[in-house]
C-alpha cells in the first residue's frame, strides 16, 4: 500500500520582488529582494543570497501590516522586527499588500489548527472576504489527498487482477495434473496464489474504508468550518454594533448635545419636526440613532367602559355602548351612510395586466458613477436606466391611491374625529409600495402628464403633471365619486451622502370632503436609501407628520421612528395620537408603514412615572385595538418585476386615448419595461437633450420679451420692473398646461390646483395645446 502524497504548494504560496527596505539615517532605503513563503516574509541583498545568506526573516502570523502613504507600508511583529518597506509604485505596493494579507491570513489559521489538539482533522478555515484564495488552496490539497486514495484503489484492484489470473492458471494445471509427486508442490503454489489473493483483497476493502472515513471526516470538516463561518459573522455584527455605540458617543460628547429630539415632546407643533432639518445635516446618521423612549403609554381600559351607553360621551359613534369585541369600526362607519355602493358597482370593466417582463440581470458599478456626485441634488446626476425602475415619478405619485377605500370609508363617517382615524391610516399607507422599492422612477419631462382613470372600476380618477423642472415638482390632483378629493404638488430635495441617500419631499397634500366640508393637510417624511455603496440596499422612512383638520381644528400627530441597531422594537414602527381642537386625546394609532395600521379608542388618560431625562409621559386607557388598515400582498413572482403591486403593474400598461404627453408614451421607459436598457439608456440621452434645447428657447423668448417696447415703458416707469426681470430669468419660466398656482385661504399654502379641461379634452380627442416633448 502507498502512502499518500504531502500536499505540494499551489501557485500563489510564494511570491517575490525588489522592494525598498529602511537601514538607517545615513544611507536611507536600500534595495533589498524579498521572498514570501508560507507564512514567512524573508530578505535578502541579491538573488544570488538566497541558497546560503538570508538578511532577516519575519512570521507573518503574529506581525501587523500597516500602509502609510501611496509607496510606503510598515511590518511589524510588536517586538524588536519593524520593516519600513516602499515599493516602486502604488500598483506594486498594493500588489505586495493583498499577498501579505492572504499570507498572514493563511499562517493564522495555520497557526490555530496546530493548536486544536481536540480534533483529529485539521478544522477547514472559515471563508471570509479576503480568504478565497486560501479556501482554493485547501480544496485543491483535500483534492490532491482524495485523488491519491484513488490511486491506491487502483493498484489493488490491478494487483487483483493479476493474483487471480495467476490463481486461475494454478486451477487449470491442477486440474489436468496426475497424481504423484508433483502434486504437493502444485496444491502449494495454489495455497500461496489464493493466500496472496486473500491479502490483496483485504487491502483492497481497508482502502475502500479508508476513503469512506475520509469522505465523512471532510464532510464533518465542512459542516464545522460552516458553523464557524457563522459564528464568525456573529462576533463581527456585535462588533459593529459596538463600534457603532461607540461612535454615536463620541458624537455626542464633541457636540455636547443631546440626540433626543426635542420637537417631539410637543405634539402641538406645526410643521416641525419632519425630520428636513436632520437629514441636512451630514452629522446625523440614522444607523446612529439612540432609542427614542416613546411619548406614551397605552394600558387596557377599565372594563367598565365597556358597559357604558353612548349618551355618556358626547359626540361619539355609538360603538362605545356595545360590547368591544362584537363591533367592527369600518361596519359602523359604513352603516352610518344608507347610500351604501353596491359592489357590481366596483367591478373591473377590463382586465388589466398581472405581469410585466422580468427585469434583466444587468451589472453596473454604482460607485464609479456616484463618486463624482457627493453632496449634489439627486435630479441632476446622470443615472443610467440601470438604477431605474419602469416608472416616473408621476406614476408612483399616483400609487397613494392604492388604498383609495380608506378614503371613501372617511368619506362616509359621521364623526369628524372618527374620519381622522381613516385619513391617517391613509397618509401611512403610501409608504408601504416603497419598502423593497430601492428602484430609482424616472425623473419626468417638464410637461409630462399622468392619467390614472379608474372611474368604472373604483369610482376615482387622477392626474399629475411635472409642473417644474428645476426643482423638479409635480402637482398631483384626484376626486372620487364616493365624495374626496385629493390634491398635491410634490418637490423632491434629495442629497447622496456617501454612505446613503436623503430624499426630503417638499410641499403639501391636502384631502377635501364634500358632505362634511372638512378640510385636511399633511406633508411627507423623509425617505432614506441606505447602503447606497456597500451591502443590500434598504429604505427608511422618519419623521413626523401632523394631519390636520382645518375646520374643526382636529389632529393627528404621527411619529414615524426612524432605524436604530439599539431599539427593541418592532421596525418601522409608527405611532400617533389623535386630539380634539382643545387637545384632548381620543384615539390612539399605532402599527408599521409597511404592514399595518390599528386604532384604539381612548377612555382615560393621566401623566405617568417620568422617562427619559424627567419627562412625564403620558398613559392613555384605551379599549381593544382594531385594525384599520392592512397591505394587500405582493403578487407572485414579484421580487422578479421590481417589487410592483397589483397596482404598479397596470400603471405602465399601454392605454387608447391619453394625452401625447402621458408616461406611457416615454420611449425610454418602455424601452426599459421591455428589457431593451441598451436602446433605452440612448433614448434617455436624447429625451433629456430635446429638453435641454427646449428649456433654452424659453430662456430666449423670456429675454426677447422681456426687451419688448411695452416692457421697456414698465421699466421706465419703476413699476413691477423687478418681476418682471426676476420671471424672465427663472429657468423653468413654464406655464403648466392643466394646473395653475394659487394661494390656498384655508390652509395657507401655494401650490399648483387644477385648473379642469384634461378630461373634456380626452372625450374630444382633441390634444393641440399639448406641447412636444418626446
Amino acid at each position: 500500500m502507498s502512502e499518500p502524497k504531502p500536499p505540494t504548494p499551489t501557485p500563489g504560496d510564494t511570491y517575490k520582488g525588489w522592494l525598498f527596505k529602511w537601514t538607517n539615517y545615513i544611507k536611507g532605503y536600500q534595495r533589498r529582494w524579498f521572498v514570501l513563503s508560507n507564512g514567512l516574509l524573508s530578505y535578502y541583498r541579491t538573488q544570488a543570497e538566497m541558497g546560503h545568506t538570508c538578511r532577516g526573516t519575519i512570521n507573518l502570523a503574529t506581525a501587523n501590516i500597516a500602509v502609510e502613504d501611496s509607496c510606503n507600508f510598515v511590518i511589524s511583529n510588536g517586538g524588536a522586527q519593524t520593516y519600513h518597506l516602499k515599493a516602486s509604485s502604488e500598483v506594486e505596493r498594493q500588489r505586495w499588500i493583498t499577498a501579505l494579507e492572504l499570507a498572514k491570513a493563511k499562517a493564522v489559521r495555520m497557526q490555530a489548527e496546530s493548536d486544536d489538539s481536540g480534533d483529529d482533522c485539521p478544522a477547514v478555515p472559515p471563508t471570509s472576504g479576503q480568504g478565497g484564495g486560501c479556501r482554493n488552496s485547501e480544496v485543491q490539497s483535500t483534492l490532491r489527498t482524495l485523488s491519491s486514495k484513488v490511486e491506491d484503489l487502483t493498484t489493488c484492484n490491478d494487483l487483483i487482477v493479476k493474483h487471480g489470473s495467476a490463481l486461475q492458471r494454478s486451477l487449470s494445471e491442477l486440474e489436468g495434473i496426475r497424481v504423484g509427486a508433483d502434486m504437493g508442490e502444485k496444491i502449494r503454489q495454489v495455497t500461496e496464489r489464493a493466500t496472496l489473493f486473500r491479502i490483496t483483497s483485504n487491502a483492497m476493502i481497508n482502502a475502500c474504508r479508508d476513503f469512506l472515513s475520509l469522505a465523512q471526516n471532510h464532510s464533518k470538516r465542512w459542516q464545522k468550518a460552516l458553523q464557524t463561518e457563522r459564528d464568525q459573522r456573529i462576533r463581527l455584527e456585535e462588533t459593529l454594533e459596538q463600534l457603532a455605540k461607540q461612535h454615536n458617543h463620541l458624537e455626542r460628547a464633541f457636540r455636547g448635545a443631546t440626540v433626543l429630539p426635542s420637537s417631539f415632546s410637543n405634539p402641538t407643533l406645526g410643521s416641525k419636526g419632519k425630520g428636513d432639518a436632520s437629514d441636512e445635516d451630514d452629522d446625523n446618521e440614522f444607523f446612529d440613532a439612540m432609542e427614542d423612549p416613546a411619548e406614551f403609554i397605552t394600558v387596557p381600559a377599565d372594563p367598565k367602559y365597556h358597559r357604558r351607553s353612548g349618551s355618556n360621551v358626547s359626540g361619539l359613534s355609538s360603538e362605545i355602548g356595545m360590547d368591544d369585541q362584537s363591533v367592527n369600526f369600518d361596519e359602523l362607519s359604513l352603516a352610518s351612510n344608507p347610500e351604501s355602493p353596491q359592489p357590481l358597482e366596483l367591478e373591473p370593466v377590463r382586465q388589466r395586466r398581472t405581469r410585466i417582463p422580468d427585469k434583466p440581470n444587468y451589472y453596473l458599478n454604482l460607485w464609479s458613477i456616484m463618486k463624482n456626485c457627493i453632496g449634489k441634488e439627486l435630479s441632476k446626476i446622470p443615472m443610467p436606466v440601470n438604477f431605474n425602475e419602469p416608472l416616473s415619478m408621476l406614476q408612483r405619485l399616483s400609487e397613494d391611491l392604492e388604498y383609495y377605500e380608506l378614503l371613501d370609508k372617511a368619506a362616509k363617517c359621521q364623526n369628524s374625529l372618527e374620519q381622522m382615524c381613516y385619513v391617517a391610516a391613509f397618509t401611512v399607507s403610501s409608504y408601504s409600495t416603497t419598502v423593497h422599492r430601492t428602484g430609482k422612477p424616472f425623473n419626468p419631462l417638464l410637461g409630462e402628464t399622468f392619467e390614472l382613470d379608474r372611474l368604472r372600476e373604483c369610482g376615482y380618477r387622477s392626474l399629475c403633471e411635472q409642473v417644474s423642472h428645476h426643482p423638479p415638482a409635480a402637482a398631483h390632483h384626484a376626486v372620487s365619486e364616493k365624495g374626496w378629493t385629493l390634491r398635491q404638488e410634490i418637490a423632491l430635495a434629495s442629497k447622496f451622502r456617501g454612505k446613503y441617500l436623503s430624499i426630503m419631499p417638499l410641499g403639501s397634500i391636502q384631502c377635501l370632503f364634500d358632505k362634511s366640508n372638512n378640510h385636511y393637510s399633511w406633508k411627507k417624511v423623509t425617505t432614506t436609501v441606505h447602503n447606497i455603496i456597500v451591502g443590500k440596499l434598504w429604505i427608511d422612512q422618519s419623521g413626523e407628520i401632523d394631519v390636520v383638520n382645518h375646520k374643526t381644528g382636529d389632529r393627528c400627530h404621527l411619529k414615524f421612528a426612524p432605524y436604530s441597531y439599539f431599539s427593541r422594537d418592532v421596525p418601522r414602527k409608527v405611532t400617533g395620537v389623535v386630539t380634539d381642537k382643545d387637545g384632548k386625546a381620543h384615539y390612539v394609532l399605532s402599527g408599521t408603514w409597511d404592514e399595518k395600521m390599528e386604532f384604539s379608542r381612548i377612555m382615560q388618560s393621566s401623566k405617568g412615572e417620568n422617562g427619559t431625562e424627567g419627562k412625564q409621559r403620558t398613559v392613555y386607557q384605551t379599549l381593544k385595538a382594531k385594525e384599520i388598515w392592512r397591505k394587500n400582498p405582493l403578487p407572485d413572482g414579484a421580487e422578479t418585476m421590481y417589487f410592483f403591486s397589483t397596482l404598479a403593474l397596470t400603471l405602465n400598461e399601454t392605454e387608447d386615448g391619453v394625452a401625447p404627453t402621458d408616461s406611457r408614451r416615454r420611449p425610454d421607459q418602455r424601452l426599459m419595461e421591455d428589457g431593451r436598457w441598451d436602446e433605452a439608456n440612448a433614448e434617455k440621452q436624447r429625451l433629456e437633450e430635446k429638453q435641454r434645447t427646449a428649456r433654452r428657447e424659453r430662456e430666449r423668448e423670456a429675454v426677447k420679451a422681456a426687451s419688448s417696447p411695452e416692457e421697456a415703458d414698465v421699466q421706465e416707469t419703476g413699476t413691477e420692473a423687478s418681476e418682471v426681470s426676476d420671471e424672465s430669468a427663472h429657468p423653468d419660466n413654464y406655464q403648466a398646461q392643466w394646473f395653475e398656482k394659487i394661494d390656498d385661504p384655508v390652509s395657507g399654502d401655494t401650490f399648483h390646483v387644477y385648473k379642469g379641461g384634461y378630461w373634456e379634452a380626452k372625450d374630444q380627442g382633441s390634444w393641440d395645446m399639448c406641447p412636444d416633448i418626446f
